[in-house]
């Protein structure tokens, strides 16, 4: 039986999986990770980036095999395979800047009306690696080979340069993106030094209908005087015009970007992400940018080491939905009579985070928190610089005590966002509890605080904070315990006593009268054909999972604590 082409082709398209790929949107820090086993058997956490690139190989494999059945499904299959071009092989661009210059110089020759194999490229995704000579890609090479590969592309939308572009490779990628994509690429990637500003802005410039746009910035070199601002030339103070743009993610060294970017007009500007690195001298003006662009904002992430007063940003952003800082910042502090009366005198007054209650946050992530439980290498740094480490503890106590309704009447999620914090607690199998670190007795008052307010608290896979993967041992017990919990038995749980045949009461007398005519109906009774269905009528769920092959508890996910008591894999 022989299908017609267009049936292949929906069903190829099915096969492939790429809804996640060709979302213009790009994976924020409010995107869920999650545990895997690596190659040593040891749990870790994936990225969602590397989620993503996951994806991409796998529908590749998917597309290749397509490729390799027949010669129809080949000429089919050819379009979904140039759809999506992921690298993690920078020596895999020569080959396929051959090709595609070897299809066109075909269809030149034999005048085919047909399209070449770049018309069918909707996405670029170049992963980040380490360049070696050994790999056989220089900067050069790299920089040549992705500007014959853009030029063979028209409708390219999404364009993802994870590795370092110098300023000279940046300013021939980003005329190639101009003269070849400008009406159909809508995202971005890129990753840049910092004396590439001016090529970005007047890259943007060309662009004007990009969606979404993540720009990570390496420091300034050595030549670059730390305190003298960086030439911008021409492309200072120019307002640039970016209706469409509606996420924003500035990483490294931003300053003078975002210093030019407060005079721009972004009226589509709903998701911003700033994360400062590691930098503890910089400190970006976040506040004159959200003075004139932060009155729309849905979603507001703010990741630096140097404190910021977050009451006056909430109050810069009216509609904002989701909000993520640095629970290490210390803030003005307030009584708060309420946390007194709830919690005792440990924990008597919060953080002021908000001028007035802010009427639509929602959910709220929280960076930092590496002292908080006294795990991973904070514990030896706490031991090092104890008092420093307590000062930033009483941060995270009174940041996390403003997270009230109080404050943020609407809010309904809390969520930790360090992976590193998570799988230190995972190694160290739960917080630390000794006269040092009180991590337990913290998580605990945490969790109490989130219940009482019906608040969800959640680390970054999603799931409620205090939840660990299972090992196969640990899985094996915990399905034995529920078996073993859950089997139906026809005896009594509750004994009853003995009546004494010499208990001459009036109510003895007539309850045993009582009893020995529901026995006498009992054998006189015939036996129901339905009697096989009720005991285990009242073990639906184990007979279920017997019948399933599957039992109580499902392998390779986390246990739920209802109220924890002990944060530790159970």
């Amino acid at each position: 039986m022989e299908l017609p082409d267009e049936i292949l082709t929906q069903i190829f398209d099915l096969a492939a999986d790429e809804d996640v790929i060709f979302q213009y949107g790009l994976p924020t820090v409010m995107a869920e990770t999650a545990w895997f086993q690596n190659a040593l058997d040891e749990w870790a956490l994936r990225s969602p980036q590397e989620a993503v690139n996951i994806i991409q190989r796998r529908s590749y494999a998917t597309k290749k095999a397509i490729m390799l059945t027949c010669r129809t499904w080949r000429r089919l299959g050819s379009e979904f395979l140039y759809r999506c071009l992921f690298f993690d092989n920078p020596s895999r661009l020569h080959l396929l800047c051959r090709i595609l210059e070897s299809d066109i110089n075909i269809k030149n020759e034999t005048e085919q009306s047909s399209v070449g194999l770049g018309w069918w490229t909707k996405r670029i995704h170049l992963t980040r690696y380490y360049a070696s000579p050994n790999r056989g890609a220089s900067q050069e090479d790299m920089c040549n080979a992705l500007t014959t590969i853009v030029k063979h592309c028209p409708n390219l939308s999404i364009f993802v340069v994870e590795w370092p572009m110098p300023s000279a490779t940046f300013g021939l990628v980003a005329d190639s993106l101009f003269k070849y994509t400008r009406k159909a690429l809508h995202t971005v990637h890129w990753h840049v030094s910092a004396e590439a500003i001016p090529k970005i802005i007047w890259a943007l410039d060309s662009l004007p209908l990009v969606l979404a746009a993540h720009i990570e910035f390496d420091p300034p070199t050595h030549t670059t005087e730390i305190h003298e601002s960086l030439h911008l030339g021409s492309a200072q103070n120019v307002a640039l015009n970016l209706p469409y743009l509606q996420q924003l993610t500035l990483r490294g060294s931003f300053s003078e970007f975002l210093e030019q970017a407060v005079d721009w007009i972004l009226p589509g500007l709903r998701n911003l992400s700033i994360d400062c690195g590691n930098s503890r001298s910089e400190t970006p003006d976040i506040v004159g940018f959200l003075e004139r662009h932060g009155d729309k904002l849905k979603v507001l992430d703010i990741n630096s080491i140097p404190p910021l007063e977050v009451p006056d940003i909430l109050e810069l952003c009216p509609q904002l939905e989701v909000f993520s800082f640095n629970a290490d910042w210390r803030q003005r502090r307030r009584q708060s009579n309420t946390m007194r009366l709830s919690l005792g005198s440990y924990f008597n007054e919060t953080s002021i985070l908000t001028h007035t209650p802010h009427p639509r946050i929602h959910t709220i992530g929280l960076h930092g928190l590496l002292y908080a439980f006294g795990v991973g290498y904070a514990r030896i740094f706490s031991s090092e610089e104890p008092f420093r480490s307590r000062v930033v503890r009483r941060s995270n106590d009174l940041n996390f005590g403003a997270l009230n309704r109080a404050q943020f009447p609407q809010l309904r999620c809390i969520r930790i966002l360090s992976r590193t914090l998570l799988n230190d607690l995972n190694k160290a199998d739960g917080p630390v509890q000794d006269d040092e670190v009180d991590g337990m007795d913290r998580w605990e008052r945490w969790w109490d605080r989130c219940s009482e307010s019906n608040i969800r608290l959640e680390d970054c896979t999603g799931g409620e904070f205090g939840q660990l993967p299972l090992d196969a041992e640990e899985e094996d017990i915990e399905e034995e315990e529920e078996e073993e919990g859950d089997g139906y038995s026809d005896e009594w749980e509750v004994q009853v006593p003995s009546m004494e045949e010499n208990d001459d009461g009036i109510h003895t007398q007539e309850l045993r009268q009582l009893i020995k005519e529901c026995q006498a109906m009992a054998e006189e009774r015939d036996e129901s054909p339905f009697s096989g269905f009720i005991g285990p009528a009242f073990n639906l769920s184990s007979s279920m999972s017997s019948a399933t092959g599957h039992s109580g508890a499902i392998a390779d996910e986390p246990t739920s604590l209802t109220r924890p008591v002990q944060l530790q894999a159970p």
